[in-house]
């Protein structure tokens, strides 16, 4: 274990190898592939507000990889910060043109299309059980205790959308941010070799972006609503949705609909479908409140 005070180099947690973007590339960006470009930094604010900002003002080949070692500055729904050690986690962002073919009312299915692919590849490469939380959160179980150990952010940007990943892989207890975080090597996980997790949520991304829009961005006939609702924790919990506005509303998660809402069954009887929110489950099959 490297002391507090030594200086920091790329070498100084040998728990922590940096990532190697020549192997990367080798594995990603192949012609078929819709991978187009990755790069890795040692370290930036935030990948998404990168990337987004190249989109704006430069304009950028869709499937460019923007990935860092560290983020300083990582944002999460609601401007929530997102921090982590160095070499920690994964910290990246893609950038997606679904425009051609994909009608812009469907693009808000992105990030939770990116919610599954992250759930399944984590759960293929890792061995951990990641389910979803309406919208963007990444669930993990650490001592019987459903604990966050990633989100999802997407942003419009240029003629695409921006999606930025940030998972827990390696953080040890003491390095968690918050009593209800939590870690994939917490959670038992039987690789936290960041370079084979990474490879395999972007083939996961991959594989999902193609069926969705090759269906026209249709997230039924894609299988992608069956597949999100089929992984989301949210569903048959009583759930508070804290509202844009300072409103709240209390009901059962009942659905996804087809526009990717948490669809809220109230005490008066109501379906009442909600597009966006901050999601406090109360109860349900995990038991407690989280």
């Amino acid at each position: 274990m490297t002391p507090p005070d030594a200086p920091h180099n790329r070498w100084s947690d040998l728990d922590r190898p940096p990532l190697n973007v020549t192997a990367l590339r080798r594995g990603l960006l192949r012609p078929e592939s819709l991978w187009s470009e990755l790069e890795v930094v040692e370290t930036t604010g935030s990948t998404n507000s990168d990337l987004a900002e190249r989109a704006r003002s430069e304009g950028l080949a869709e499937g460019t990889v923007l990935v860092a070692e560290e983020q300083t500055a990582g944002r999460g729904r609601l401007e929530r910060s997102w921090t982590a050690p160095p070499r920690s986690g994964l910290f990246f962002s893609v950038y997606l043109e679904p425009g051609d073919g994909v009608p812009v009312e469907r693009w808000g299915w992105v990030p939770l299309l990116a919610g599954v692919a992250a759930a399944t590849g984590l759960a293929k490469s890792a061995g951990v059980d990641t389910a979803l939380k309406w919208p963007n959160d990444l669930l993990v179980t650490v001592e019987g205790e459903e604990r966050k150990a990633g989100g999802i952010l997407g942003e419009f940007a240029g003629d695409g959308i921006v999606v930025g990943l940030g998972v827990n892989v390696s953080l040890r207890a003491d390095e968690l941010p918050a009593p209800a975080a939590g870690s994939l090597a917490l959670a038992g996980a039987v690789s936290t070799d960041r370079e084979t997790l990474l490879r395999a949520v972007l083939r996961s991304l991959e594989h999902w972006y193609g069926k969705w829009k090759g269906t026209g961005g249709d997230a039924a006939a894609s299988g992608l609503q069956a597949a999100y609702a089929a992984g989301c924790a949210t569903l048959d919990r009583t759930v508070r949705a804290e509202l844009p506005g300072g409103n709240s509303l209390v009901g059962q998660a009942v659905a996804i609909d087809g526009d990717g809402r948490l669809v809220l069954s109230t005490a008066e009887g109501l379906q009442q479908p909600v597009s966006a929110g901050d999601i406090v489950h109360l109860r349900g099959a995990a038991g407690g409140l989280t």
